[in-house]
């Protein structure tokens, strides 16, 4: 089976870490697949902010959880976590950086390692504090929130689930 096809059909969402960080090397290269995505006429318009500072990233999950009213950790211990924003005036932004994250999941798992969407990035980036962080990082522009995606070393391992029938039609 081609390698990408067989990437597609096993990558899962991984919800459990374990403390072990993303090198530069892994981050660079699913940063790099994720910028690759298709996009609404060409613009690249998606942004990312990597973040792996401990501090940071607990903020992040701390704002994130405030949204959901709950107080345990969403990014479920993932300790890099990528921030895809794009910009607001774009019919596709959503679109587009969803594709940003999907490239950057698929890319993670042919690394060997894990990751998860996670929601919220929108509200999360929306709040005074979420403007504050932007403002603080140098990332300006009117972007709105798409996702988060966490990446980390796998502590779980998961199966696909059997795919539901009649959702493919031929005509």
């Amino acid at each position: 089976m081609n390698e990408v096809i067989k990437a597609l059909l096993e990558r899962r969402s991984i919800k459990a870490y374990t403390d072990e960080q993303v090198s530069d090397s892994e981050l660079e290269q699913i940063l790099e697949c994720g910028l690759y995505a298709p996009n609404g006429m060409g613009a690249q318009a998606p942004v990312v902010i990597a973040v792996r500072d401990k501090e940071t990233r607990d903020l992040l999950s701390a704002l994130n959880a405030q949204v959901m009213g709950f107080d345990g950790d969403p990014f479920y211990g993932a300790p890099c976590v990528v921030c895809v924003l794009a910009d607001a005036g774009r019919s596709t932004a959503v679109e587009d950086g969803s594709l940003v994250i999907g490239n950057m999941c698929v890319a993670a798992h042919s690394l060997g390692l894990g990751s998860c969407w996670i929601h919220r990035c929108r509200q999360v980036f929306e709040s005074e504090q979420g403007k504050a962080l932007l403002k603080k990082w140098g990332v300006t522009g009117e972007l709105i929130g798409v996702g988060f995606c966490i990446l980390g070393h796998p502590a779980q391992s998961k199966q696909a689930a059997p795919r539901k029938d009649g959702r493919i039609f031929y005509i």
